[in-house]
């Protein structure tokens, strides 16, 4: 039972290693931007983070004044 346990937390350890070489062993290195909006391919298609896109959504008025009058008066 403990080597099992020992041997999961070396593979844990390797991997945590690996995955920050280049936050580790370079100089100024930082993770790489896993958000949608920092893919520049995702980007060139429009695509966007749905919380961008929410917020966004939320900023434009639904109906300007003058849409709301003009249904009042068809009405």
């Amino acid at each position: 039972m403990l080597d099992t346990l020992l041997i999961t937390l070396l593979i844990v350890a390797i991997c945590i290693v690996l995955l920050g070489v280049n936050v580790f062993f370079v100089k100024g290195g930082k993770f790489p931007n896993g958000h949608v909006s920092g893919n520049k391919a995702m980007r060139e298609r429009g695509i966007g983070c749905v919380q961008s896109q929410d917020r966004e959504a939320r900023r434009k008025p639904r109906f300007s004044l003058d849409e709301l009058e003009k249904a009042l008066d068809n009405v």
